[in-house]
């Protein structure tokens, strides 16, 4: 089921983790470039650049039990791929661990949301950044393409949802969100107001106490984060995207980091996704102590 576990500072056994980690190198709907099947390894690879210690927080991951499960292997059908990935989610949050994957594309964030949703016993929110609304119904024949990840979350799980940094989708999905009144920030909206601006406009809309956060990496402009599945210029900073993550990982219950493509760059965007993920780690460990 799991393989390759070798994240750095991923030193904790299960028992003990609060954080599990884990990939999933699974592409198979990728609409432009797929690739992302490579990051999860390419991101434990990056891991190996960074200090432990995060100095804003306070924080040395050495002292943080955090376990890498490995990467799930995938099936070649996305609906089989989702399913048995749900059920192996279950009991990590039935065991009170905060899970988060290194995708892969967006697709497998479904599964972990419901996942999630069911543990909480309590309604939960679902804050994503990405460049795209991904609101359609089907995409290219396929229900659960990573084009239509942020329509089934909202129609089967959670409508309490804000989207961060979209700038892309046809006409339709624009009309959708409007008339479906849902709450988005466009990356414009995030440079005009200012990301703290967003951040308090979320945490007040939201009304809930546990989120879960999902970093599909199109959120940030190219420049910094050129390796991905599906680029898309005139995005969000990394310090924009740090802020969301500090913000709103002591609320969250699950994160993800998805669709680096790392074939594309020279490993840019994976040491940036790896860093992400570690600031969402250190941001959650503060909020605990």
């Amino acid at each position: 089921m799991f393989y390759k576990p070798d994240m750095m500072d991923a030193f904790a056994d299960y028992d003990a983790a609060r954080y599990v980690i884990f990939g999933v190198p699974f592409d198979a709907t990728s609409s432009y470039r797929p690739g992302s099947r490579w990051a999860p390894d390419a991101m434990r690879k990056a891991s190996a650049n960074f200090e432990t210690y995060n100095q804003y927080f306070d924080i040395d991951l050495e002292d943080l039990s955090i376990h890498d499960i490995g990467n799930f292997e995938p099936y070649s059908s996305v609906d089989d791929t989702l399913e048995e990935l749900y059920l192996t989610i279950k009991p990590i949050v039935k065991d009170d661990k905060i899970p988060i994957m290194m995708g892969g594309e967006h697709s497998l964030t479904y599964p972990c949301v419901k996942a999630c949703a069911e543990a909480a016993g309590e309604e939960i929110g679902f804050v994503v950044l990405d460049a795209h609304f991904d609101l359609r119904e089907e995409y290219g024949g396929i229900r659960n393409n990573h084009a239509c990840v942020s329509r089934h979350i909202r129609d089967d799980i959670t409508d309490t949802y804000v989207t961060i940094g979209v700038r892309s989708g046809p006409r339709e999905e624009w009309v959708y969100a409007m008339e479906n009144d849902i709450k988005y920030y466009t990356s414009d909206d995030v440079r005009e107001m200012g990301i703290k601006k967003v951040i308090s406009e979320v945490k007040e809309y939201l009304g809930c106490r546990k989120i879960y956060l999902s970093l599909d990496m199109d959120a940030l402009d190219p420049a910094y984060a050129p390796g991905l599945g599906t680029p898309e210029p005139f995005g969000l900073t990394d310090i924009d995207v740090r802020e969301v993550i500090h913000a709103l990982a002591p609320i969250s219950v699950g994160f993800d980091v998805m669709e680096i493509a790392p074939e594309y760059d020279n490993g840019i965007s994976a040491l940036l996704g790896t860093k992400l993920l570690r600031e969402f780690i250190a941001a959650h460990a503060a909020s605990e102590r």
